[in-house]
């Protein structure tokens, strides 16, 4: 159906493919009109291979703008052909993570003014007209400044995009409006499956200080296995800051992760549609009770 839209909101290039990657692969595949909008460049990124090292940001601070390309292969790689930069590229930098000085420097993202951020993602709204806008939730998952200022700027252009008073094009009401999720379930298996498997690298004890969600607040689970393959490729794009050892992935921390095809999220505005059968949870899925939806355009007319 080429008249569903999707409008996705990260903070950071490899965020797009993280958590929303092979979703993102299967409505391109479907015909859906897929719009992805990254609000920095990843400046502060860590970069972890030792031939990459001179892009880091206490060095020449070139690594923002060689994410670009690699955010490019990654698009290439999921099939996205529609991305922008909140702004502009370089509109807004990336504010490092919580605590550190860089929150508190001009120009970051953490720092940007609201309604003005969200302004620009209005013009994105009204041209694109999406039905559903997937972003963060209100702790950006896992408490980085500027996945907490996605949310923000998000749930603002939200509002302001169907708002007739607000200037800029012809108002938009959004259907529904997604946050992304980790279900503590699919974490547990994830750490069990690694931990049997001997992966490389480091494995967590146990999910207690993991970011996650309870399973009961997923309310939408996206069976996308068969777009894995294009998300790993998209992860390999993103070499200064994803090692991938696939099925396995690891950022700068060295926690292991696996690079699973089903993908989780909450519906936080709108209304939803009819619960399906969605995936076992041997491959990464929920499960019983099928309670949750299984297309995030599901209801929309």
């Amino acid at each position: 159906m080429t008249d569903r839209r999707l409008l996705l909101v990260h903070a950071h290039p490899d965020d797009e493919t993280i958590g929303t990657g092979a979703t993102m692969a299967k409505y391109v595949a479907e015909g859906a009109h897929v719009t992805l909008v990254t609000c920095t460049l990843g400046e502060e990124g860590e970069v972890i291979p030792p031939e990459l090292a001179h892009h880091a940001a206490d060095r020449d601070d070139t690594l923002g703008q060689y994410r670009i390309g690699e955010l490019a292969a990654a698009c290439k790689a999921l099939g996205v052909t529609d991305h922008r930069f909140l702004g502009e590229a370089g509109r807004w930098r990336d504010s490092g993570m919580m605590g550190a000085a860089t929150n508190d420097r001009p120009g970051c993202f953490w720092r940007a003014d609201l309604d003005e951020a969200a302004g620009e993602l209005v013009k994105v709204i009204r041209e694109v007209r999406p039905q559903v806008l997937v972003t963060y939730d209100e702790n950006g998952f896992y408490g980085h400044p500027d996945h907490i200022q996605a949310h923000r700027v998000s749930r603002r252009a939200f509002e302001l995009a169907a708002d007739p008073a607000f200037p800029g094009g012809e108002p938009w009401r959004i259907a529904k409006f997604y946050l992304t999720a980790m279900p503590k379930s699919v974490l547990r298996r994830t750490i069990e499956t690694m931990r049997e498997a001997g992966v490389g690298f480091w494995v967590p004890e146990s999910i207690d200080d993991m970011p996650g969600c309870a399973d009961e607040d997923v309310t939408t689970e996206i069976d996308a296995r068969p777009h894995v393959e294009a998300k790993l490729d998209a992860m390999r794009a993103h070499a200064t800051q994803i090692a991938v050892d696939a099925p396995w992935f690891a950022l700068s921390n060295n926690v292991g992760q696996q690079a699973l095809g089903v993908e989780h999220f909450i519906l936080r505005a709108g209304v939803p549609g009819r619960p399906g059968i969605g995936a076992p949870p041997e491959v990464g899925g929920l499960g019983e009770p099928y309670n949750r939806e299984t297309d995030l355009f599901a209801g929309i007319g």
